[in-house]
């Protein structure tokens, strides 16, 4: 601040997450969208949110401090499924837990407003995002009021917030008072009354203790998630109501383009002296694009990315990696170059009449959307175009991909696996039973199957020695033993070893959330037996890993559960699980049961 001459900062952003000056971390990417339009903007990382000094260091800033928690729930970074301490933080130095406190942004909330009194207070991030509304929160087993009222925040701004930020920044420039900004797309306030176009939501009171009432607001509230026809809601709790106005409208590619282009150093803070998990993994990736249209029950992606996908443009894309190519510890290879999934890319409606009335939550199930434009030659020949540029030796994706869309992009398929697999591809099929993968709102099993097909052909047409990583989800809403015997088996009969199972967490905001803490699907009314018990969710998972011997005892006791002690033989006594081949025998089956 000396150096540049500033007396004052105008924002102050609080972050959970370490300082990392980089497009892929969001608050850095906000303060140097603000920093690009004439802002005075500084960043306080980790604070002690116990110390009011520790706020202070930076002195009062002229208009609000900016809350956010990190790049993820601070409850979800603390805590696994089974609600147990987790030892690491990827977004700490040296990746050490404890940095930032449980429920971050209520803490740092309070930290701010007890430095600072009477300073307005902005909260936002994917924590404040998908907990704007009443919600479950799995940590408490209990619903939870919007983040707004605990937080006693002024504003809450959800989704990616770069067009809300900047709006409510230039207004508070202006010296328009906060409580006046009730009209910002994309935000969230405390109002005395709800406005007359609102859709009211059944009340805190109703959701906390009815669960159908619980899932109804949740439908209410999932389809009005169109920015182009989106209405306000609003939630009463107690004497005050939650106005959630619509979503802000998609990133136009100029503006993306210019986003990506600002003056990032793509590097942590100099005053770390350790290493931060999180860049390490994404400090040589590039981001194509962003929004998710698969519309999965379980994933926040979409909740708060939004399903329309915004690309950037091939040439903000060749300058971006032309400027990794020119850093002194580039070594030539691109780790990733996708978005939540790589090869929806360029992917876009056709239809803008259609686009501006639709309802759905996503454009690919139960099918895909007649409406929907999903390009192969543009996307592929970014790839292409990418690879070919001076001082770049490889370039992977490392992103999932959308195996229903593969289906679709012949082209982008056949030079993914042909020159973008760094060895291992992920792919997300999460499940193999048809059953449980309508509820997650997946592809059919078959689509993985034929993907797989596929992918060990090319692979082998290509010389190359490639396998696939299956993602699964263990402890899923409307799952049972019975299902996950069957996805076991067709994982034996595929060939295929599983190397990681996520035991499923409810998150707030998530349609499979709803399904965790209601048991029934909230537009069907549709009932789904929900496995509570912590110890039917390790049997599954254990079911899923059957081919690790410490898992046999668990296998053999989900079996006998279920009643299905003769599948045994197959996940227990095939050549999959046998642990100490060696040799030649060890490649003819890698190569046959699961390595192309």
């Amino acid at each position: 601040m000396e150096r540049r001459g500033w007396e004052q900062l105008d924002v102050l952003f609080v972050t959970g997450d370490a300082y990392v000056d980089h497009p892929a971390f969001g608050v850095p990417l906000l303060a140097r969208l603000l920093e690009a339009e004439g802002f005075r903007v500084g960043i306080l990382a980790q604070p002690d949110w116990q110390d009011p000094r520790a706020m202070q260091v930076m002195g009062r800033p002229r208009l609000f401090a900016a809350v956010a928690s990190g790049a993820m729930d601070s409850m979800v970074n603390h805590y696994t499924a089974a609600r147990k301490r987790r030892r690491n933080d990827a977004y700490t130095p040296g990746g050490r837990s404890g940095a930032r406190p449980n429920r971050a942004v209520i803490a740092y909330t309070g930290a701010v407003k007890n430095a600072f009194k009477g300073l307005p207070v902005v909260i936002g991030g994917i924590e404040a995002s998908l907990r704007r509304l009443a919600h479950y929160d799995y940590w408490s087993d209990s619903v939870r009021r919007s983040l707004l009222v605990d937080s006693k925040a002024n504003l809450l701004l959800y989704g990616m917030a770069e067009s809300a930020l900047l709006e409510l920044t230039r207004r508070l420039a202006v010296d328009e008072p906060i409580e006046n900004l009730e009209n910002i797309p994309g935000s969230a306030m405390l109002v005395r009354a709800a406005p007359s176009d609102a859709l009211e939501l059944p009340d805190y009171d109703r959701v906390a203790g009815d669960k159908s009432a619980f899932a109804e607001a949740y439908r209410l509230a999932a389809e009005q998630n169109n920015p182009y026809c989106a209405r306000p809601l609003a939630q009463r709790h107690s004497d005050r109501w939650v106005l959630v106005n619509p979503p802000s409208r998609p990133l136009q590619q100029g503006a993306l383009d210019r986003l990506y282009a600002l003056p990032f150093q793509r590097r942590p803070h100099p005053a770390y002296t350790e290493s931060i998990p999180a860049f390490e993994q994404i400090r040589f990736s590039i981001t194509s694009h962003r929004g998710c249209a698969g519309g999965c029950a379980f994933c926040a992606i979409a909740q708060h990315q939004g399903k329309l996908i915004q690309s950037r443009s091939e040439q903000s894309l060749v300058e971006e990696v032309q400027k990794l190519v020119a850093q002194e510890d580039f070594r030539g290879t691109i780790s990733d170059v996708g978005g939540p999934s790589a090869n929806m890319y360029g992917m876009r409606c056709d239809n803008p009449q259609a686009r501006e009335a639709c309802r759905r939550d996503g454009c690919l199930f139960p099918g895909p959307c007649p409406h929907l434009r999903v390009e192969d030659g543009r996307v592929a020949q970014l790839l292409k175009r990418l690879r070919s540029l001076a001082g770049v030796r490889h370039l992977f994706v490392a992103s999932g991909v959308r195996l229903d869309l593969l289906e679709r992009q012949p082209e982008y398929r056949r030079r993914l696996v042909g020159e973008h697999v760094s060895g291992l591809l992920k792919v997300a099929p999460e499940s193999l039973s048809e059953e449980l993968t309508r509820l997650m709102r997946k592809p059919d099993p078959e689509v993985f199957e034929r993907f797989l097909h596929l992918f060990r052909t090319e692979s082998r047409n290509c010389g190359r020695r490639q396998t696939v990583v299956p993602y699964l989800i263990a402890g899923y809403p409307g799952s049972t033993l019975g299902q996950t015997v069957d996805t076991a088996l067709a994982l034996c009969r595929l060939g295929l070893r599983v190397e990681q199972v996520q035991e499923f967490t409810p998150t707030p905001g998530t349609l499979a959330t709803c399904l965790y803490h209601t048991g029934r699907d909230p537009w069907t009314g549709e009932q789904v037996a929900v496995p509570l018990s912590d110890r039917e969710r390790r049997l599954q998972k254990a079911l899923l890993l059957f081919h690790l011997p410490d898992n046999r005892a668990a296998v053999r006791e989900a079996l006998r559960r279920c009643g299905r002690e003769a599948d045994g033989a197959l996940l227990l006594e095939g050549p999959i699980a046998e642990q100490k081949i060696t040799g030649k025998r060890r490649r003819a089956l890698d190569r046959g049961r699961g390595k192309a």
